[in-house]
Parts: structure tokens; sequence; C-alpha cells
């Protein structure tokens, strides 16, 4: 399990930061290829059993464990974890207990997705969607292209010259 001395920090960094791309430019790669670096990096074996030995030292009671973590992220997007929030009117000052707001839910669900790099669905579906868009528009050009030897207009512009005698009239007629 012998790590480069960039690997190692860029390991040592993503587990105290959970940011990839983040660790990756700390770590002294370039802020161009740091996404790609970082994501190659999450899913190289000797890396992911670097940062996996490391988790396992580091754990305690303590210290909340990735799968508490899950949980407690989980039951956010799930509207159990509740916040108090201060409402106040015209006579009074009180406290409600309510779920978390859409987008703290979407941002504890993407933190729930970061964490399985190996198994990213959404990822897999945009590429996906992005491939059939590109063969849908492809298969529109093919279509707007004129089958080879056919002629270009088609008598399209012979027939826009006919109209526009019969709109106009012909000059020498008055």
């Amino acid at each position: 399990m012998k790590l480069t001395a960039k690997q190692k920090k860029f390991a040592d960094n993503y587990i105290k930061t959970g940011n990839a791309t983040q660790s990756a430019i700390d770590a002294g790669y370039s802020k161009k290829t740091a996404p790609t670096i970082a994501s190659e990096n999450l899913i190289k074996p000797n890396i992911k059993a670097y940062i996996d030995k490391k988790m396992r030292e580091i754990e305690s009671d303590r210290i909340m464990d990735a799968q508490e973590a899950l949980e407690f992220l989980t039951n956010v997007v799930r509207g159990k974890e509740l916040e108090t929030k201060v409402v106040t009117t015209q006579y009074d000052v009180s406290t409600v207990k309510v779920p978390a707001d859409v987008k703290t839910k979407i941002s504890a669900a993407k933190e729930i997705l970061k964490r399985y790099p190996d198994n990213d669905k959404l990822l897999e579906q945009q590429i996906r969607k992005i491939t059939a868009e590109a063969d849908i528009a492809e298969a529109r050009a093919k279509e707007l292209e004129p089958e080879s030897g056919a002629d270009d207009n088609d008598g399209f512009i012979r027939a826009l010259k006919n109209s526009a005698r019969n709109v106009w009239g012909d000059d020498n007629e008055a």
C-alpha cells in the first residue's frame, strides 16, 4: 500500500474534509485537473485502502462513525431530524420543531451520494441522458441533409418565383 507523497496528502486531507476536489488541490494537483484526479484517486485500490485503514484507526465512541453520519444524513433527508425555529408574533415569541427545508435535504442527499463514488447512479443516469440527446441530435441532422444527387432546392426557389409573380403581377400590366 505504497502511496506517493501527493496521494498521501490527498488521502489525509480527504479524511479531514470529505471534499475530494479541494483535497487534490491542497495536495498539489492543478486546479484544472483536480476534479478528474480526485475522482480517479478515490477509486484507486491503494488509496481507498489507505483511507479505509485511517478511518478505522480514528474511529472511537467519541467520534461519529461513517454509519452514524450516514444515518443522520438519511434522517435529515427523510424529515425525521427536527430543528428548532424561533417564531415571533405580535404578542409573543415561541419555538417550533420543524423538519429541514428542501435545500438542506438536497444538500444532505448530495453528501450521502459523495460517500459512494463507486456506485454513483446519478452520474450514470446523467451520462445516459447526454448520450441519448447526442444520438437524437445526430439523427435530426441526418434527416435535414439532402440525399446525395438530389437537387438542393428541390424546386422550392422556382415555386417561390411563380408565387411572387401571381401576387404582384407582371410589371408590364397596368
